[in-house]
């Protein structure tokens, strides 16, 4: 099938051109590295003077490039498609880090709900923005409310998990096989480093948090909230003594950080 662009850049093929990309709206660059590899793949010659994690503000010039009229209508279509989705979640997970002002830590782990292929940008994008995109670091053990269900109980869990010696212990709570409360003693009992309050319910974290309170444990133990939160409810959790919130659909489904590219003359 003939490539409509070969038709109408006939005459004009072998010229080259020069275009900008420009910020349509303040954020959070990302992609970088990915775009400037999708560039040398079109046989653009793409130049970006900012850096993944740096501010762009709107109507800001940040990248120009120049090619043949095909590469540049390929440009537009790749080059922007490759950093708007991307800066779109960073500028996302930006937001809520500020709002948590250094008082709760900002985790987005819905990257791994993405498909394989997108994967590792949305999940660079989440960290660019300075959110995490784990509930901690390597090693560690998550029994999330499957592996619960599945096991019986939190402390069912809680047991399987002490045969597996040098990672933290992580387990999900949502009362289904006790009250919020009872799973938290269980998983006390049972030495979890962190809790998992994922259901949403402001009450269930309050329950969480004065439980472990009572036991004596909650300064050696991390107390994590979820459950379809917003960036709004941040400063909220936080007063309520969370030590990490997981914002997910609102960070990786942010909208993009629209940018322009415009072509502004022939190269000499």
């Amino acid at each position: 099938m003939t490539d409509v662009r070969d038709v109408l850049f006939r005459d004009i093929g072998q010229k080259r051109f020069h275009a900008t990309l420009t910020a349509e709206r303040a954020g959070v660059l990302c992609g970088k590295a990915e775009a400037l590899a999708k560039a040398a793949e079109l046989g653009v010659e793409l130049e970006i003077c900012k850096e993944d994690g740096d501010d762009l503000s709107h109507g800001q010039v940040f990248a120009n490039f120049s090619g043949t009229p095909k590469q540049i209508a390929m440009a537009e279509e790749q080059l922007i498609g490759v950093m708007a989705k991307a800066s779109g979640i960073a500028t996302a997970a930006r937001t809520a880090v500020l709002l948590a002002d250094g008082k709760i830590r900002i985790v987005s782990g819905a990257w791994k709900k993405m498909p394989p292929e997108l994967k590792n940008l949305v999940r660079k994008a989440v960290t660019t923005g300075c959110a995490a995109a784990r509930i901690t670091d390597p090693p560690m053990i998550y029994m999330d409310k499957n592996f619960v269900r599945m096991l019986g109980s939190v402390r069912a869990a809680m047991e399987a998990a002490a045969q597996l010696d040098g990672a933290k212990k992580i387990v999900q709570l949502r009362g289904e096989t006790a009250s919020i409360a009872d799973e938290a003693r269980q998983a006390a009992a049972g030495g979890a480093n962190i809790v998992m309050v994922d259901t949403g319910r402001q009450e269930d974290l309050i329950a969480c948090v004065e439980t472990l309170k009572a036991l004596g444990c909650r300064e050696k133990m991390e107390v994590a909230f979820a459950g379809n939160l917003t960036v709004t409810d941040i400063p909220h959790i936080a007063a309520l003594g969370a030590d990490a919130v997981d914002i997910g659909r609102e960070i990786i489904d942010a909208p993009l950080l629209d940018m322009r590219l415009d072509v502004v003359g022939e190269d000499a």
